[in-house]
């Protein structure tokens, strides 16, 4: 998550990149002293209740904005801060309306200034608090809700940034208990129809104690922050491995029934469990890969082995994109020997383009066709350019269709959408991966391929059973497909009035296949869940709501519905397309409670309150430093180097001892094969190459490549002899079988001797020993034996993986 905290318009610094997301961090003139934190995980969502106490430590008064991110995944619905008798609470008010109260609100452009001057990047929601004067102190009260995601062992994870942690020096190793109390309260209760298993903290914390007998439900607290400054990371784990949770609220009882408050809610995570099975070619997905024209040069070779590494029966298409885009295929064509060799010859035509960048446009029109039946759409993204002002519109197309598709992403080193490439694959479950080098590109391209290739559950369907008089409608409707150690979250509304009140169970059953098989699974629910007047699913299943109306328009029929929803999300703090955020500072003895709004906005206007700026704000700042691997610090540690040259040549023998000094840092085997020896490329940030003498000819790996059909098979032709560094006749003269299956023995053997250098060739020896098992005829034992001696070479049978 991003950094959260008190920001000085003067004091700036540079977020951190962690996980995908950006951090803010508070100053230390304002200074974190004490923190209260209710958490309550149910499953996979979260309630977070906060309490956060700030003073300025300075002899000076500081100007101060808290702010504190959000996503698709998190509701900020509470935020007042209170300094003194003076108390600032953020409001939402219908769009239009809130757009008067902020053309009468002064200091906006505090706002404007965090928003084009803030070097971070990202949405948040920003609130200026004003001045806090030397000595004093601001309470903030954050509340939010926000769905957890799943990791690959099965926990539910939570987070919560160190920079709201007290300092060290207020709980440190030597603090006693009660002063570790009095300045950290961070209590954290676990609920869980399958029952709570276990906990693992980064950090000290109490013993789990369990509050059921069935131990369903239990509490921990936290008795210090993490170690070294780390962010808390709580992972949660439930009993047994199930494919299904279920949470169901109680309505609110002061709503009327029939409305999404008047009705319970009840939020279903699916997970389902995914075999490694062989898909068949109906179910093979759709692969799109868009080319920044500007990457023109750099990508040819990268396309060349995703092209190769295709399965056949897939869907395909490759998009160009500068100031405008292109596309190979006026729609997705099926993956066969004609269509790869016609977009092999294509790839050169591909044509520099150092204009705009259109992805904007390219991914609208591809959103706009419909998806191959049973054919998950997967995206592989190169970018170079920024996407000018455009991002914040990428973002809210990509979050439409999440749930169809999947997008791998690949900006450059010195690409200034690398934010929003991170933010594109982690809103669609997919990579995000730098590029460093021409090398990079292909070899992290091809293992998004091999993860894009992995089995998943599609055609998902839920199935309800419910007592006589109940039923339900969707809320947030199950994905298209579920991709491989990933959740989903959906939400239904029970609407409705059980003709036998004493029935309190409810029934959903999960269906979806996985390649050719057929799997479901069903769960029983309790329909009396105990009460919780917070109503954290009600709150996310109405964030839903209002953006799945904004995106489809409302009927006449839907306008009353649309209508409830946003008065309903007002009194709940949930924000939407149709609302915005409004602060007011008032006295103490003037507020009002959160929950009881003024009936109009000219109470707003009394003289007893001012309005503050106050909103949600999608920063543009620029990436930050992105230390990815050991090739990576030792180039950025050359071009250190080099500057202290003062950009001189490059000096042989300085160089060849900078060499020595980093052996420790050994490159990957990938980073030892160069396709030339690279030059001093502005393209890239990096300006020496790997120093390695391990070098195999990239030329001749290219060229045995290329000759691969799409079967994965190889024909046994004099370029191919060629490239493997024989005759054909020396081929010839020890084919012990079929010409086609010793060429693709040797041509597999040949490869597998780099497998060590060039770890991306296993999708091509992939494909090429499935080709070979359905040739029941040949004699593979003989053609390993004749491969070994020609190419003198020792390589095992089981590289035929049978």
């Amino acid at each position: 998550m991003r950094k959260s905290g008190i920001l000085s318009k003067c004091y700036m610094r540079r977020g951190l990149f962690q996980r995908g997301i950006r951090l803010f961090s508070s100053y230390p003139e304002v200074e974190l002293e004490a923190v209260r934190v209710n958490v309550t995980i149910q499953d996979f969502i979260a309630d977070v209740v906060s309490e956060l106490f700030f003073r300025n430590t300075q002899q000076v008064s500081k100007e101060t904005m808290f702010i504190f991110p959000v996503d698709s995944h998190t509701v900020v619905h509470t935020f007042c801060a209170t300094m003194g008798d003076t108390r600032i609470e953020a409001m939402l008010w219908e769009k239009e309306e809130a757009q008067q109260l902020c053309k009468a609100t002064s200091g906006m452009e505090n706002l404007r200034y965090l928003q084009d001057q803030c070097d971070l990047w990202g949405p948040v929601f920003a609130c200026f608090l004003g001045t806090l004067p030397p000595n004093r102190e601001v309470a903030i009260s954050l509340c939010y809700v926000q769905e957890l995601p799943l990791q690959p062992d099965g926990a539910a994870q939570f987070c919560w940034p160190c920079e709201l942690f007290p300092p060290i020096n207020h709980i440190g190793l030597f603090s006693s208990e009660e002063e570790t109390s009095e300045n950290l309260h961070f209590s954290i209760c676990l609920k869980s129809a399958h029952g709570v298993s276990h906990i693992d903290i980064n950090s000290s914390y109490t013993p789990l104690q369990y509050t059921a007998p069935d131990q369903t439900s239990a509490e921990v607290s936290l008795k210090l922050p993490p170690w070294l400054h780390c962010d808390l990371n709580l992972l949660v784990y439930y009993r047994g491995s199930h494919p299904l949770s279920a949470v169901v609220e109680r309505s609110d009882p002061k709503a009327p029934p029939g409305s999404l408050l008047g009705d319970p809610v009840v939020m279903v995570t699916l997970m389902p469990s995914i075999p490694e099975v062989v898909p068949s070619p109906g179910q093979l997905g759709e692969f799109l890969f868009l080319m920044d024209c500007s990457l023109f040069r750099d990508a040819q070779n990268t396309l060349l082995f995703l092209l190769k590494g295709l399965p056949l029966g897939c869907y395909f298409n490759i998009y160009s994109f500068g100031a405008t885009f292109k596309a190979f295929y006026p729609q997705s064509v099926e993956y066969t020997q004609e269509s790869m060799d016609n977009a092999v010859g294509r790839i050169s035509s591909i044509c520099p383009d150092l204009g705009g960048c259109d992805l904007l446009g390219l991914l609208r029109s591809i959103y706009s066709t419909p998806l191959l039946h049973g054919r998950p759409r997967q995206l592989f993204i190169f970018i170079q350019r920024k996407i000018s002002s455009e991002e914040e519109a990428v973002m809210a197309e990509v979050y439409r269709y999440r749930d169809h598709h999947r997008c791998f992403c690949f900006p450059t080193n010195r690409c200034d959408s690398f934010n929003l490439s991170q933010a594109m694959a982690l809103e669609t479950k997919g990579e995000c991966v730098c590029i460093h080098s021409r090398m990079d590109m292909t070899s992290e391209a091809v293992k998004c391929l091999q993860q894009a290739l992995q089995p998943l559950a599609s055609g998902i369907s839920l199935l309800w059973d419910l007592p006589p008089g109940l039923e339900v409608s969707m809320i947030r409707k199950a994905p298209e497909m579920i991709f491989q150690g990933h959740q989903s979250s959906i939400y239904a509304q029970i609407h409705g009035q059980a003709q036998d009140p004493a029935v309190g169970e409810g029934a959903v059953t999960l269906q979806y296949h996985v390649g050719s098989q057929s799997f479901d699974y069903t769960l029983r629910f309790s329909l009396f869940p105990s009460s919780d007047d917070r109503l954290p699913v009600h709150r996310m299943a109405m964030m839903h709501l209002l953006w799945k109306l904004a995106w489809e328009g409302t009927s006449r029929a839907e306008k009353d519905v649309q209508h409830s929803t946003v008065k309903s999300s007002l009194s709940l703090g949930v924000p939407s397309p149709f609302t915005s955020s409004v602060a007011v500072r008032m006295k103490q003895r003037d507020a009002w409670q959160h929950d009881s709004l003024p009936p109009d906005s000219a109470m707003l206007f009394s003289p007893s309150c001012n309005l503050v700026p106050c909103q949600l704000l999608w920063l543009r700042g620029f990436r930050p430093v992105w230390f990815k691997s050991t090739k990576f610090w030792m180039v950025q540690k050359c071009q250190f180097f080099l500057e202290r040259l003062g950009h001189k040549a490059p000096d042989t023998e300085a160089l060849t001892q900078f060499s020595a000094s980093c052996r420790e840092q050994e490159p990957s085997p990938e980073e030892q094969v160069m396709e030339e020896a690279p030059a001093f490329n502005i393209s890239w940030d990096w300006a020496v190459s790997p120093l390695s003498t391990r070098l195999c000819d990239f030329s001749r790996l290219r060229m045995v490549v290329a000759l691969q059909k799409a079967n994965g098979s190889w024909a046994l032709t004099t370029a191919l002899a060629s490239a493997l560094g024989l005759s054909k006749a020396d081929v010839e003269g020890q084919k012990p079988s079929e010409p086609t299956a010793w060429a693709t023995v040797l041509a597999l053997v040949w490869l597998h001797q780099y497998k060590w250098k060039v770890s991306w060739s296993e999708l091509l020896e992939a494909k090429a020993c499935r080709w070979l098992q359905d040739q029941a005829e040949v004699q593979l034992d003989e053609c390993l034996e004749a491969a070994n001696s020609l190419l003198g070479c020792f390589v095992e049978p089981t590289i035929f993986r049978i």
